[in-house]
């Protein structure tokens, strides 16, 4: 089978095509459900493989907005195979050091990959070991995942019908409240913006960010920070759930359940969304990880005896993203007729696991300009280049009505 148009063993252009698809005809079947015709759905392959890698094609005055990775952000050779660290964040990079000491990679070149990869993770730290797709296959976590849904849809209480009242967007009118970072969480926050949805992002000063997935993510969104230390803030937040449809969140697991915002806390007839790294289920069912750690313990980036080699687009982030898209999408049909409050889970890991299933191709990058995709706007961060919503819905267009702002600049409350 070849697929020439993102290089690689894997499906990533078709994993980005049946993404864009099943969230454009879910959008389409809930704008007929408001009174509008969608018209024919249609999607083009190099424009969702491109939006899956829309954070490489960002620019900012012409220039590159800046890394995404740092120093330490990188792959290990260790004594038996290779070791993966995340360090993009301050504690993830002390709890490295915590872990292996001064000199990182000396410190990796004379221990066993696993050994290191448990040895951070136990200090706090995110890491992985490269495995095989098989070694990962007979793994408790990679058995637990393989059972999970891809895209979890629950009921976890009662609650009236909600319809929606007649609209010319899918989402309009439906308030999102998005407490995600980094790539997964806030693709899908863009995406349900782009269908109309009011969708405000709450962050807080003290958390670290990366610019170039902040700025790139941040398309059709406001953006306040509340401390949620602080019980004022906690209550504030309650409050903005209470009168939410909506809302995302990527914490580490358990942290936020932990603070009174889990899924016995949601609001009658509210829909939740839960981000995992490595799924909800199994031992590891607690544990940080990222796009890039993913894809070395589930045996993606394995080639044998070589060094790891990721796929062409951190296709598990946005197909994650776009995949807890339609389950909102289709959690609020459901509550439309059913009524109920609902938990959509999904993770990275099951993405992998159907990424996997999808077979390998023979497949190379196809050289040909992309300037179709791209649109350029002005911001509060200047001039930016960036890559348009994917999906055509010709009833209603996804667009983004609004540039991302900077952190924290708009006020906790809805319009």
């Amino acid at each position: 089978m070849t697929e020439r148009v993102l290089a690689g063993p894997y499906r990533v252009a078709h994993l980005a095509e049946t993404c864009v698809g099943r969230v454009t005809r879910a959008a389409g079947d809930l704008l007929r459900d408001r009174g509008t015709e969608p018209g024919e759905v249609s999607v083009d392959i190099r424009h969702a493989a491109e939006s899956f890698r829309s954070e490489r094609h960002l620019r900012v005055d012409g220039a590159s907005p800046g890394d995404t990775w740092a120093p330490l952000s990188r792959d290990y050779r260790a004594v038996d195979g290779w070791v993966r660290l995340h360090c993009n964040y301050p504690h993830h990079e002390a709890a490295a050091h915590a872990a292996l000491g001064d000199d990182v990679a000396e410190a990796i070149g004379g221990r066993a990959a696993e050994e290191v990869a448990e040895a951070v993770v136990a200090a706090g730290g995110a890491a992985a070991a490269l495995r095989s797709p098989a070694e990962w296959a007979r793994h408790p976590q990679g058995i637990a995942v393989a059972q999970e849904e891809l895209v979890s849809l629950e009921r976890v209480a009662d609650a009236p019908p909600r319809p929606l009242p007649p609209a010319d967007r899918p989402l309009a009118g439906v308030r999102v409240l998005d407490l995600t970072h980094v790539i997964a969480g806030p693709v899908c926050g863009r995406t349900l913006a782009a269908h109309g949805a009011d969708v405000l992002h709450v962050g807080a000063a003290h958390l670290p960010t990366m610019r170039p997935v902040v700025i790139d993510n941040g398309f059709g969104k406001r953006t306040a920070h509340l401390d949620l230390r602080v019980a004022e803030a906690r209550a504030h937040l309650h409050e903005l759930w209470a009168d939410a449809d909506v809302m995302l969140q990527s914490f580490r697991p358990g942290s936020l359940p932990a603070k009174g915002f889990g899924p016995a806390d949601a609001p009658p007839g509210t829909i939740l969304v839960t981000f995992a790294a490595y799924g909800h289920t199994g031992p590891w069912h607690n544990r940080r990880g990222f796009d890039s750690l993913v894809q070395l313990a589930t045996g993606i980036a394995h080639r044998g005896d070589a060094a790891p080699i990721p796929l062409p687009a951190q296709a598990l982030d946005h197909g994650t993203g776009w995949l807890a898209a339609h389950g909102v999408l289709t959690a609020l049909r459901r509550r439309a007729t059913e009524g109920g409050t609902w938990h959509v889970r999904v993770s990275l890991a099951r993405t992998a696991h159907w990424l996997t299933s999808l077979g390998r191709i023979e497949s190379s990058e196809l050289d040909a300009p992309i300037d179709a995709y791209l649109s350029e706007v002005d911001s509060p961060w200047g001039r930016i280049r960036h890559v348009r919503f994917p999906g055509e819905l010709p009833g209603s267009p996804p667009h983004w009505s609004s540039v991302p702002g900077m952190p924290g600049t708009d006020p906790a409350a809805w319009w």
